[in-house]
């Protein structure tokens, strides 16, 4: 039926606000970064074979993970996809919990900045131990932000394109990036997951981008986020996550710095001052991009159902 793909994406959103992603090692990505992690030690591997292994690897993984995915997307009759599927997609994204690891940060530094630096480095891969408290809240804001394609944005495209299986096929890749795409002992058998992530985070990147656009032109701050994009995007390392980055901290007023690696943004706020509309923006580009796939899938839908296809 062709109302219900918009339906289970508006049931998924629901889903992740209501529960949240639960905490049990028996959640599908808690099993995937498993599997990841025990064929993503390079000492497993000769080290000719690198390369190869990481792409035979990927493809390996992305097939497992994906299967039940769309085993359950071709077989399911109508009534088991609007009852599960949300749940399936929900697990794909993830958008309650984002904003909780970053308020976590946050609410930490109302204790001791030991803890703060603890929290944070759960989200980020940089060294925490001498971050002061800007460049605590600079690193979850920062991940926040970036974290708004790779778990919001692109999974949600992909849905809208290819149903349960596209969406499972991002978080899979998505996964084995953030996992071994490091320039360090993991960077030979990592390669090929840098690069699809590259690849499939090229698009949803780019519209993350236009629709902070807009968000800051109905905001009144569409020249900083313009002028902070044009400079600063490709301060950042690849050539995706910079652009998000730099139009919130445009938009914003605010600074993302990783010392010694980038400083994106002009500071005319702090991040205590600006963090809050960080969420703001967060919250209103995911409930559109949603709602304009929403849109996109029923006017599909009731095209391909009054053509006879």
């Amino acid at each position: 039926m062709w109302i219900i793909a918009p339906l289970v994406l508006a049931l998924a959103l629901l889903v992740d606000r209501v529960f949240g992603d639960p905490r049990t090692r028996f959640h599908p990505v808690a099993l995937l970064g498993r599997f990841i992690g025990w064929w993503g030690i390079p000492s497993k591997w000769p080290a000719w074979s690198h390369r190869g292994a990481g792409v035979i690897l990927w493809i390996c993984t992305a097939f497992l993970f994906t299967l039940p995915f769309s085993l359950f997307q071709v077989y399911s009759p109508w009534y088991l996809t609007l009852l599960i599927a949300p749940f399936l997609l929900k697990v794909c994204f993830a958008w309650r919990s984002l904003e909780e690891h970053t308020c976590a940060v946050v609410k930490a530094m109302n204790g001791t900045i030991g803890d703060a630096r603890e929290k944070v480095g759960l989200l980020v891969s940089r060294e925490t131990a001498s971050l002061d408290r800007e460049h605590i809240l600079s690193a979850g804001y920062e991940s926040m932000t970036e974290n708004l394609v790779d778990s919001i944005v692109a999974p949600v495209f992909y849905f809208g394109f290819a149903g349960l299986a596209g969406a499972a096929v991002y978080r899979a890749a998505n996964t084995m990036d953030a996992m071994l795409g490091y320039r360090d002992e993991r960077e030979r058998l990592g390669w090929f997951s840098a690069r699809m992530d590259d690849i499939l985070s090229y698009i949803p990147a780019r519209i993350t981008g236009l629709l902070l656009l807009l968000y800051f032109a109905c905001t009144g701050s569409f020249r900083p986020a313009w002028e902070t994009l044009c400079r600063d995007a490709r301060k950042r390392p690849g050539f995706n996550g910079g652009i998000p980055m730099a139009i919130m901290a445009g938009g914003v007023g605010i600074k993302f710095e990783k010392p010694g690696v980038y400083s994106i943004g002009n500071g005319t706020k702090t991040l205590d001052e600006g963090g809050r509309e960080i969420i703001r923006a967060v919250r209103v580009i995911t409930l559109v991009f949603s709602f304009l796939v929403m849109i996109t899938l029923l006017i599909l839908g009731s095209l391909t159902k009054y053509s006879g296809i």
